[in-house]
Formats: C-alpha cells, structure tokens, sequence
C-alpha cells in the first residue's frame, strides 16, 4: 500500500461541488480549542496537587476523569452524530464543553476536588463528540490518498493550542504562589479567606474565558453552511483495489482493533509524559524549576509535536505514513530511556524532545485504522475515540510508580507504549479482516 487512506470518498456536498477549503478551516478552529483545553490539564495538574496535598497517583484522577469520558461517551456519540449529522455533533459537543467550563467556577469556589473531578468528565464528554464528529469528517472531506496528510495538518493547529495553553495556564494558574499546611494553619480567619479567594479565581478565570469562546464558536457552527456527509454514501477499499461490503461490524477488522489498541497507548504515553512534566521539571537533580517556570517549558513538548505535525503532513505525501509512524514510535521510546538515565539538562531536553516524534501519531493511526472500514467509518471512530481512555488509565499507573519507584524512572510506561505503535506501523496497521 503507498500511502495510508481512510474511506475512498462519494461525498453528498451542499456547496454544489464548492471545494472543502473553508470547511476545514473553520473545522481547524476545533481542534486548536481541544488541543488547548486538554493541554491545561497538564498545568491544573500541579496546581490542584498543591492546593489539595495530594500524592502523584491522587492527582492522577484528573486525567481519570477526562479521559474516562471517551470510554463512555464515544460509542454513543458516534451513533448521535449518526442520526443527527456531523454539524448538530459539534454545535452540541462545544455547548457541552462550554458547560463544562463554566462549572470550575464553583468547583473553585468551594474548593472542592471532587467538583472538579465532575466538571473535568462533562468538559471531556463534549470534546469526546466533537472528537468522534470532526476527525472522520476532516479525513473524508477531500482526496482519499491526502486522508493522512490532511488530518496530520489540522492536528498540527490541535497542537498549536496545546503549545499555547502551558504558557496561558503557567501566567494566569501556576503564577499564584500555593503555600503549605503548616502556613495555611497560622493564618488568620481573613487571611485564609483571601488566599483561598486567591486560589479560586486562579482557576475560574480563565475556564469562563474558555466557555465564552467556545460558545461564540457553537454560534458560528449553528449559522454557517458545512458539506454534508452520509456514511452509508461512503464505499470502502480493501487495500487492494477492490471494495469490501460485507462485514457488518467494524469490530471485524483486525487493523481497527489493533489501531484502537495503538491510539489507547499512544495517548496514555503522551498524556502521561504531559501530566508529570511540571513535577519532573522541578526535581532538583532534573532541572530545580519553579513551577510557573516549569509550567512554561511544557510548550517545549507540545509545540515539538505542532511543528512535527506541519512538517509531517508534507512528508507523508512522499514517504508512507506507516514506516514515518514506526521510525517515530522508536525515537521517541529512546529519548525516554535517555532520559530515565541521565539527569540534569540532557534528561530534561530529551523528555521534551519526545513531543516532536508524539506528532504524526494520533492523526496517522487513526487514518491506518479506519482505512477500508466504508459505511463503518462511524463505529470505527467511536471505537478509536474510545480508545483515548489510555489518557484516563496510564497516568493513574505510571503515578502509583512514581510514588513508589520515584518519577524519574515511572517513565517506563511510555517507552512500552511506543514499542508497540512501532509494531503497529510495521505490522499491525495491514487491512486484514477477521
């Protein structure tokens, strides 16, 4: 096969055969706001780690909530989108996102974990659709053989909000000192209601800032005019030139189920590298940073992926898309065993050098894994979506490791993950049907 390719396209448009150039470019509106609400985890992280005292495993729970939605939200939202068309999906996925935004305010108001562990599961269960809605969408609005190159560039303006969001997050939530207990405790009566005042608007500030955004872009998704597409529309290549109709689940793929094992992995290594970057920054024999200052080396990470995603999209035209996934998968996996062992400026550059080989990934296993699947490219999505549950899972894992092995060599978690996308770029990713 010379290059990855979802669904060989027979698209119902309602532009009159308009090209899809102003779809994806508002389509690429979406995935900079998820990119950058799902990034400031990785600064809420520290910040709730401190305000609550909580140990690594703890604190965990925060990727637990928001990545626990897509395991229970995917599947149902692949059938919602179904009945009622990609466009209502995302108009209803920003709402929700958006009211999950605006519940951080009392969240933070009341200083409570488990509110915000609630807020956290409704923001995530609107991405989730939006999710499910836009990646097919994006793959399927154009040239077939371009699926890969075309996500992997709107999943680059994806990271372009997660490179933004640790500097957004670092001035306005890590920038407010926390003080310890015993500093808490010697408080008066109005200093403690200060500082905790303090605390609350450091986080609800800027989630009202998110939820306005995000419900002046539901508006314009409301009024504009998108392309539609039907999946029973779509037909299928096997890989070999000849389309397939008979399977009547996706689950009969055996490259989509070894897909959506790679995507679990994939984001269960990149959102646990993400979440302890903060705190493995400011390890004294790592780099002694201060987290406001840590918080704002996390760009290093994200925006490594964004730029790697630009200049992947181009080079996947040229080189398949499976091999660029496998060479990544290794290099990354290196750059972590590096860094588990050595210290100081060599351990902090080479975990921040993994962001750059994370970038292809997600959008060139998603397109490998929904390659042939036609009139299945729905379910096939909701069950790669699903699959990001890794976020939810992995962390938890790799902080019972860190509090008890030690975060330097928790990282271990990772470099199993990319041994097996490195398996599914070599292998796995074949068309094979059970």
């Amino acid at each position: 096969m010379a290059t990855a390719t979802t669904s060989s396209t027979n698209v119902k448009a309602n532009n009159n055969g308009q090209n899809y150039t102003f779809a994806l470019t508002v389509l690429t509106s979406l995935f900079f706001m998820w990119g950058f609400i799902t990034c400031l985890n990785d600064i809420l992280i520290p910040h709730l780690k401190a305000v609550f005292t909580l140990n690594y495993t703890q604190v965990m729970l925060i990727q637990f909530s928001f990545f626990t939605a897509y395991a229970i939200i995917s599947l149902p939202s692949g059938i919602l989108v179904e009945k009622i068309g990609y466009k209502n999906g995302i108009v209803i996925g920003l709402i929700t996102t958006g009211i999950g935004s605006l519940l951080f305010y009392p969240a933070a108001g009341y200083q409570s974990f488990i509110m915000f562990l609630g807020a956290l599961f409704i923001l995530a269960s609107g991405i989730t659709l939006l999710q499910v809605a836009a990646n097919p969408y994006v793959a399927i609005l154009g040239k077939p053989e371009t699926a890969s190159s075309r996500l992997n560039l709107t999943q680059a303006f994806n990271s372009l909000g997660t490179t933004v969001a640790p500097l957004f997050g670092s001035l306005l939530i890590l920038s407010v000192a926390v003080k310890t207990a015993e500093e808490i405790k010697s408080m008066t009566p109005n200093e403690l209601t200060q500082y905790q005042l303090t605390q609350a608007s450091a986080v609800q500030t800027p989630y009202l800032l998110i939820a306005a955004v995000l419900f002046v872009i539901a508006a314009v998704f409301a009024i504009i005019k998108l392309p539609k597409i039907e999946a029973s529309d779509v037909a299928s290549s096997d890989g070999n030139g000849s389309y397939d109709h008979h399977h009547d689940s996706a689950w009969k793929y055996r490259h989509l189920v070894l897909g959506a094992v790679a995507i679990f992995v994939y984001v269960g290594g990149e959102v646990s590298i993400g979440s302890f970057l903060v705190n493995y920054l400011g390890q004294p024999f790592i780099a002694g940073l201060k987290e406001a200052d840590a918080g704002r080396f996390v760009s290093f990470y994200w925006g490594g992926a964004m730029v790697g995603r630009f200049i992947g999209s181009g080079i996947q035209r040229k080189i398949k898309p499976n091999l660029m996934l496998a060479f990544n998968a290794f290099v990354a996996g290196a750059l972590v065993i590096v860094s588990m062992l050595t210290n100081g400026q060599v351990a902090m550059w080479s975990i921040l050098a993994v962001g750059l080989f994370n970038s292809i990934m997600f959008p060139t296993i998603f397109t490998l894994a929904i390659n042939g699947l036609g009139k299945h490219t729905g379910q096939g999505s909701g069950i790669l979506c699903t699959a990001i549950v890794g976020g939810a899972i992995l962390p938890v894992i790799q902080g019972y490791f860190a509090d008890t092995i030690g975060i330097h060599h928790a990282f271990f978690i990772p470099v199993l993950c990319y041994l097996y996308i490195a398996y599914y770029g070599l292998k796995g990713y074949k068309p094979t049907f059970a």
